[in-house]
């Protein structure tokens, strides 16, 4: 048991509100998951826009330095199978970005593109995210059920309200076809 933040009487440990006096108990950022997911995009890509260019500098001069007969780590065989020789840094740039925001924030296919390209994400060339998206290697139907049981777990959608939001263009840019995979298997 704990108290409330607002009246002081006793609920129960990790309740969303009060049943006393309807106060929310969860912190900012837990009552404003939207806002915080958007702070951590900018953020991210503050990051990744200042760091940006060293990263691929060190990647080339890596390559030069490397021995032909060292054994190369786990990651970097793995990014060898991916993208041939021919590619160029920037569409691998651009896949191993699309990635990471397909894998760890669940977006959609056209919502990745649309950060990969924008001038205010990473400012890849078309070319280059067109690249990566059609390269990656994504279970773009999961995304959109995890980022529905999201809303659902979090916001307490309707599943109808989530359908909406998966396919909105202002919203995560789901096709119907994923979003409605993703209401049919919500639990």
């Amino acid at each position: 048991m704990t108290k409330c933040k607002a009246c002081g009487k006793e609920i129960a440990k990790g309740v969303k509100k009060c049943v006393h006096c309807g106060k929310d108990q969860r912190n900012f950022f837990m009552r404003h998951k939207i806002f915080t997911g958007i702070l951590v995009i900018i953020i991210l890509v503050i990051i990744t826009s200042l760091g940006g260019k060293d990263d691929d500098t060190k990647v080339e001069n890596d390559n030069k330095v490397a021995e032909p007969n060292k054994v190369k780590d786990d990651k970097k065989v793995e990014d060898d199978k991916k993208a041939p020789d021919n590619v160029p840094n920037e569409h691998k740039a651009a896949l191993k970005k699309a990635e990471t925001y397909a894998e760890n924030m669940d977006m959609s296919k056209a919502a990745v593109y649309d950060q990969l390209v924008s001038e205010h994400g990473e400012k890849f060339p078309e070319e280059a995210a067109q690249y990566a998206i059609d390269n990656i290697e994504i279970d773009w139907k999961e995304n959109a059920l995890k980022k529905a049981k999201t809303y659902v777990d979090e916001m307490d959608m309707s599943k109808a309200a989530v359908y909406d939001q998966l396919v909105s263009e202002y919203g995560e840019k789901f096709t119907k076809e994923e979003a409605q995979y993703a209401v049919d298997h919500l639990e």
